[in-house]
C-alpha cells in the first residue's frame, strides 16, 4: 500500500473510532464490545492471511512481537472503551493525542531513546496544563478531606491508563523489531488479546447482553473491518516506513475532528473550560512536535554553516 494512502487512513480511522467506540458500547457491555471488534477483525485477518497466501510465523521473535502489541490491542483498548461510559468521544480523542508526550518521557528511562530538551519538557507541562483545565472539576471532596472520582474523573482515570498503555506498546513493538508484514502483525495481536478479553469479561461480570442498539452493532463492525483491521495494519505500516515524529502527527490531527464528529454526529457539547482545555492540549502537542522540528533545523544549519 502507498505511504501517504495508508497515513491519510490512519487519520480517518482514528478520527472517527472514539465516536465508534462510543456507539458499540450502548449496544453491548465495554468489554464485549472490544471484544467482539477484536475476533471478527481476526478473522478477516486470516482470511487477508489465507488470500495472499501469507502464513501466521509462531517462531519466538513473532510471538513476542505479538505480545508487545497486547498493551495497545487489549490494555489501551479495553480501558478505552470503558472510559466510553463517562466521556464524551472527542474528548477521548484529544487526550489519546497525549500519547507522543508520553512515549518520549517513557523514552527518558530507557537505553537509545532520545532526551528532553526545554521544548519537550515546555509542552509536557502545557500537557499537564490542559488536563487540569479538562478535569479540574472532576474530582469532589467529602468530608474528612477523602477525595472522591466523579464519572468524568473515573473516565479521566481510564483514558488515562489507556494512553499509558499504548504508547508503551508502540515503543516495545518497534524495539522487538522482529520483521513482521503489518498484517501478520496485526492479527497476532489481534488473536493473542482473545483470551484476555474472555478473562475481563468473567473478571468484571459484564455479560453480552445486546441492548436493541442496531446503530451500535454497526459500528462493533466498522471498527472491526477498518478501527481494528484496516486501521492497526497502515499504523504498523507507518510506523515502520516514516520517522516517529511523523506518525506523532496524526494525533495532532485527529482530536479537532473527533471533536467536530462527536458534535455533529452525537450532539456532544462541551464546556468553555474543557473546550479550552482540549485547544491547550492540542497545543502543547503542537509546542512538542513542531518545536522539536525547530531545534532539528537550527542544529542542521548550524552544522552546514560550520562546513
Amino acid at each position: 500500500m502507498n505511504t501517504l494512502a495508508a497515513y491519510l487512513i490512519v487519520i480517518a480511522v482514528w478520527a472517527t473510532t472514539p465516536l465508534g467506540i462510543k456507539w458499540s458500547g450502548e449496544a453491548l457491555p465495554a468489554f464485549a464490545a472490544a471484544g467482539s471488534r477484536m475476533a471478527l477483525a481476526a478473522a478477516l485477518g486470516l482470511l487477508w492471511l489465507l488470500a495472499r497466501g501469507q502464513g501466521l510465523p509462531l517462531h519466538r521473535r513473532a510471538l513476542t512481537s505479538y505480545g508487545a502489541a497486547l498493551p495497545g490491542i487489549f490494555g489501551a483498548m479495553g480501558c478505552s472503551y470503558m472510559a466510553a461510559r463517562d466521556l464524551p468521544s472527542g474528548l477521548i480523542s484529544v487526550v489519546f493525542g497525549m500519547a507522543p508526550l508520553i512515549s518520549g518521557v517513557m523514552m527518558q528511562w530507557l537505553p537509545g531513546g532520545q532526551r528532553f530538551n526545554g521544548w519537550h519538557w515546555g509542552a509536557c507541562l502545557l500537557g499537564l496544563a490542559g488536563l487540569a483545565l479538562v478535569f479540574g472539576d472532576s474530582l469532589g471532596t467529602l468530608w474528612g478531606g477523602v477525595e472522591v472520582v466523579d464519572r468524568r474523573g473515573r473516565g479521566m482515570l481510564w483514558i488515562l491508563s489507556a494512553v499509558t498503555l499504548f504508547a508503551l506498546s508502540g515503543i516495545v513493538v518497534q524495539r522487538v523489531g522482529a520483521g513482521l508484514a503489518p498484517m501478520q502483525q496485526t492479527v497476532g495481536g489481534l488473536l493473542l488479546s482473545l483470551p484476555l478479553y474472555g478473562a475481563a469479561l468473567l473478571a468484571t461480570g459484564q455479560g453480552v447482553a445486546w441492548s436493541g442498539d442496531v446503530r451500535g452493532l454497526g459500528a462493533i463492525v466498522y471498527l472491526a473491518v477498518f478501527g481494528s483491521l484496516v486501521g492497526f495494519y497502515c499504523y504498523f505500516l507507518v510506523l515502520t516506513r516514516l520517522p516517529a515524529a511523523t506518525v506523532a502527527l496524526v494525533t495532532l490531527i485527529t482530536p479537532v475532528l473527533a471533536l467536530s464528529l462527536g458534535a455533529l454526529l452525537n450532539d456532544e457539547q462541551l464546556g468553555p473550560r474543557v473546550l479550552a482545555g482540549a485547544a491547550v492540549i492540542v497545543a502543547a502537542l503542537g509546542f512538542y512536535l513542531f518545536g522539536d522540528r525547530r531545534v532539528r533545523r537550527q542544529v542542521v544549519s548550524a552544522t552546514v554553516g560550520d562546513g
